[in-house]
């Protein structure tokens, strides 16, 4: 009997009680994801209920280095959440960047069934489509708030499906790393000119925008970065934000640290599942990888806000990094190129334009509500400093 007629058979007492109950139970438990308790597939069964049913042990391989907070730690979490709401049905080990695969080849390792999982910006993969940009980051696009709401209420989620269909995935966000910053430069920017020759490490959309202002980008893996950048192979990076930033020791290798996140407003991660493994499972338990995959970006993002503000003052008071902040021309000419260069890849092919337009219908309505509710409000808080003060 195949494995997927058996599961649902064996399925019909139980899911329900599954899905509902094991979410309440679920959380970010504390158990060793390197115990190497993760037996061959099919070895052992589980008892759901009254049912003895299979256990599926998949391969999760992800762009980060090992237990790198945030990302490579939320993939972590994520595969025990997985394994506990599904009461060990589901069980997923975790591969660092180079564990199994290099960083940059995940998406080949999944789509071609070597892997069944990876966790990483679907940015990494524009060579294979350069709509998936639009599910990374998008420069003065959308933040992670906004992009919840274009794939759950603008059809943003129906294009990617469409998309990543076409190499056997099924992608879903799980992480956000919120509003990012404007990288790492080993010499002031105060002017356009001061990007020509530039050589950044910089990869998707924002890499386009650096080779249209003259520079050269450089697509690396995180751990490949700190080296890089010490010995003077690139001039900047960007990475993320003053938490993972100071983890992997940037202010040792530059001076210079830029506020303005205009090439990602928050970087979007992707859980993509090999197509086949994720139509295999249960009904019940996409429901419960997809509600754990919600929950995880939501948490992520509270994680990543939680964080950075204390890790940009240890790098500004104990590390003496130089804040700065690029000059509003240099802002604006940025985001003309950007806009070229969004409208550019909006006309590749069919799917492109009706992912560009989608995109770009949230991101109007956002601006225009945003102007309305959001700006105000943030601009209000500033006129006193008596909120924010502890007692």
């Amino acid at each position: 009997m195949k494995r997927r007629s058996f599961l649902k058979k064996t399925a019909a007492v139980g899911a329900g009680s599954l899905a509902v109950g094991a979410l309440a139970a679920c959380s970010e438990s504390q158990t060793d994801p390197n115990s190497g308790n993760y037996p061959n597939v099919g070895a052992s069964a589980n008892t759901v209920g009254t049912n003895t049913r299979p256990s599926v042990d998949l391969k999760m391989v992800t762009t980060w280095p090992k237990n790198f907070p945030g990302l490579g730690t939320r993939a972590e979490a994520m595969a025990r959440d997985i394994e506990t709401a599904t009461n060990g049905r589901i069980r997923i080990r975790v591969y660092a960047a180079d564990e199994m695969v290099p960083a940059l080849q995940a998406f080949d390792a999944v789509s071609q069934g070597n892997a069944d999982i990876y966790h990483g910006p679907d940015y990494y993969w524009q060579g294979k489509h350069v709509m998936f940009n639009f599910y990374g980051a998008v420069p003065f696009g959308l933040t992670a708030t906004e992009m919840t709401q274009w794939l759950q209420y603008g059809g943003g989620q129906a294009l990617w499906d469409e998309l990543a269909a076409r190499f056997n995935v099924k992608p879903m966000l799980c992480n956000a790393t919120g509003m990012q910053m404007g990288g790492w430069f080993n010499k002031e920017i105060n002017s356009v000119e001061d990007f020509q020759g530039l050589k950044m490490r910089i990869p998707g959309f924002g890499g386009e925008i650096v080779t249209r202002m003259g520079g050269t980008p450089v697509t690396l893996p995180g751990g490949e970065i700190f080296l890089s950048l010490s010995q003077g192979n690139i001039d900047a990076t960007e990475w993320i934000g003053p938490w993972n930033d100071l983890a992997l020791g940037f202010y040792q290798a530059a001076d210079y640290y830029y506020t303005s996140a205009y090439h990602e407003p928050s970087a979007s991660v992707c859980a993509g599942w090999n197509l086949d493994v994720w139509n295999d499972l249960e009904p019940s338990e996409r429901k419960i990888v997809e509600a754990i995959a919600e929950m995880h970006y939501a948490r992520s993002l509270a994680e990543f806000n939680a964080r950075n503000a204390g890790a940009l003052r240890q790098l500004v008071n104990d590390h003496g990094v130089q804040l700065r902040q690029f000059p509003q021309e240099v802002m604006a000419a940025l985001a003309d190129v950007a806009a070229d260069i969004a409208a550019d890849m909006g006309r590749t092919d069919d799917i492109s334009t009706r992912i560009y337009n989608s995109y770009m219908s949230t991101l109007s309505e956002v601006k225009e509500w945003s102007a309305v509710a959001d700006e105000p409000y943030y601009a209000a808080r500033r006129l006193s400093d008596k909120f924010g003060q502890a007692l």
